[in-house]
């Protein structure tokens, strides 16, 4: 401040920069104590939604669960002990959550052969799906053989097969409607291809096309020298995925309940056929005529390749099935308990009851061997065996 007196010697500008100074420090201190009260404002808000929410949650919780959380039990000896009858038979099964992947295409599979060559080749198709990247169609069963008209789910359990697996791979029952019209490149994988043809041969064909058909699933992939995971997944889906429908299993039940009413039993698919001989070129102990018919069937199928076959050689091989009568002797020298139902379960056997002639006649019947019960069949798919002796 200016004295009295030295009024000539008083600087006002060094005064009002002062005083300046200062007001600029009230402002600056208003303002940061302004946008203090707008954060705390702010934090109260979020605070307080957070509650809120909260609140209505544990009230959803209670609504829901609360009765059963918080019952009282009564004492064990007032229990009924009859409400675990009431319980079902089979857990609810619990599956695995989906597998997000980036789909490089869609692939359908057709499937030819018996069941158990269309099982293999489900496993397999599923094990190559997982490892292209490729959301997979459900298989199609073989419609020109024996298995006449039947789709998948009706023989497995569909719903349980794609969820079962989400967690490896995407299984649709069918294409997109979106893809309905577009063109579907089809071929035959190479057999006994190993992962790195799917990776390097088919996979690009999906990624150009599309939707790629695998018309040919038999024996299509190595058994040996693939990597473990694959072949862990091969056995899962084998032995978790591929479940026979409510109704299958059910009737297999019966057939073994009734099985079991004669005591212990045992079941032989001895795989000989007239198809199954005529495929493989196995002749021995065949007549001439029956050489001859097994023959004919086998130049008269197209999808048969091998053509000119020499049956001696194949048995030395070791590429023949046993014929019945030496399957009879194998249950002898096993010494197989006599008292044993045994039971054929298979096609009728080529050349019928002259395969059971003789000595190797008599020690098959010494077994009681019987044929199970043959398949009905409705609505031109695949029936359930047709159980009776209830």
């Amino acid at each position: 401040m200016c004295k009295a007196g030295g009024f000539e010697r008083c600087d006002y500008r060094t005064e009002w920069k002062m005083g300046y100074k200062v007001l600029s420090n009230v402002e600056k201190l208003k303002n940061s104590i302004f946008k203090m009260n707008s954060w705390l404002l702010i934090m109260r808000a979020i605070v307080t939604a957070l509650v809120w929410a909260s609140a209505v949650q544990l009230i959803g919780i209670w609504l829901i669960r609360g009765s059963r959380l918080f019952k009282v039990w009564p004492p064990c000896n007032q229990l009924d002990l009859h409400v675990a009858s009431e319980l079902p038979k089979l857990p609810i099964p619990v599956f695995p959550p989906k597998r997000v992947y980036k789909n490089n295409g869609y692939l359908m599979v057709s499937c030819n052969g018996g069941l158990n060559q269309m099982r293999a080749a489900i496993c397999d198709m599923v094990a190559i799906a997982r490892y292209m990247n490729v959301t997979l169609i459900v298989p199609e069963l073989d419609k020109n053989s024996f298995w006449a008209a039947s789709e998948f789910q009706d023989i497995f359990d569909v719903n349980h097969f794609i969820r079962s697996l989400r967690d490896e791979v995407r299984i649709l029952k069918k294409l997109p409607p979106k893809l309905n019209k577009r063109a579907v490149y089809s071929l035959p994988p190479v057999s006994w291809s190993n992962i790195s043809y799917y990776i390097h041969q088919i996979l690009p064909l999906v990624r150009k096309y599309k939707v790629v058909r695998l018309n040919k699933t038999d024996a299509r992939v190595a058994n040996n020298g693939l990597p473990l995971e694959i072949q862990k997944l091969r056995c899962r889906v084998n032995f978790h995925g591929l479940r026979f429908t409510s109704q299958i299993e059910e009737t297999g039940r019966k057939l073994v309940r009734i099985l079991r009413e004669k005591g212990p039993f045992l079941v032989l698919h001895l795989r000989y056929e007239m198809d199954m001989l005529a495929f493989s070129g196995c002749s021995h102990g065949c007549t001439n005529d029956e050489v001859e018919e097994l023959n004919t069937m086998r130049y008269a199928n197209p999808l048969w390749k091998e053509k000119d076959i020499d049956s001696e050689m194949k048995r030395v091989e070791g590429l023949c099935p046993l014929t019945p009568e030496e399957t009879a002797l194998v249950l002898v020298a096993l010494g197989i308990d006599h008292n044993v139902q045994i039971y054929i379960a298979a096609g009728d056997i080529y050349g019928g009851d002259r395969r059971m002639e003789g000595q190797e006649r008599d020690a098959a019947r010494a077994f009681g061997l019987e044929v199970l019960p043959k398949p009905l069949f409705s609505n031109g798919s695949i029936g359930l065996p047709c159980v009776s002796g209830e």
